[in-house]
């Protein structure tokens, strides 16, 4: 297993006030992923800003950071082999009106703002983002079932 990765999801305060959150972690575990960090949080304007930083120029970014440190997140770390794709297929495209049934913004998103929830969208964004939510690390444990997973 050698593409394992780490990736970052958080449930934003969207899908926390529509009590999506129980079935977002069972969707990523029933995957195949392991949990390995995960923390709730109502986010500062400053953490909120160091992670959309990279949107600071665009015009939704005021909306973005008010809409973010609205209300509580749920912030996670999750591992497994290509963790990255897997996590982003599980998630679908921003506006959820164009992504497909079966995945999550398909199966309950109706708007590109309220998209229920954010995924690193590769391996230097996943880095950062884990680095930026879980200052204090990600646990390390073994999953017995890890077997009945991969090859």
């Amino acid at each position: 297993m050698s593409d394992i990765q780490t990736t970052f999801v958080m449930v934003k305060p969207d899908g926390v006030q529509r009590g999506l959150v129980g079935e977002i972690i069972q969707r990523f575990e029933r995957k195949g992923l392991r949990l390995v960090g995960l923390r709730g949080v109502i986010p500062s304007e400053q953490l909120a800003e160091t992670h959309y930083e990279v949107h600071k120029e665009r015009p939704f970014y005021p909306g973005l950071i008010s809409f973010i440190t609205s209300g509580p997140v749920v912030a996670m770390a999750w591992s497994g082999v290509d963790a990255i794709s897997v996590a982003r297929s599980i998630i679908g495209p921003t506006n959820g009106r164009e992504a497909a049934p079966g995945t999550i913004r398909g199966d309950h998103g109706m708007d590109i703002g309220y998209n229920l929830i954010h995924g690193s969208d590769g391996e230097d964004t996943a880095v950062s983002e884990l680095a930026l939510w879980f200052p204090d690390g990600i646990m390390e444990w073994n999953r017995d079932i890890e077997q009945w997973i991969y090859e």
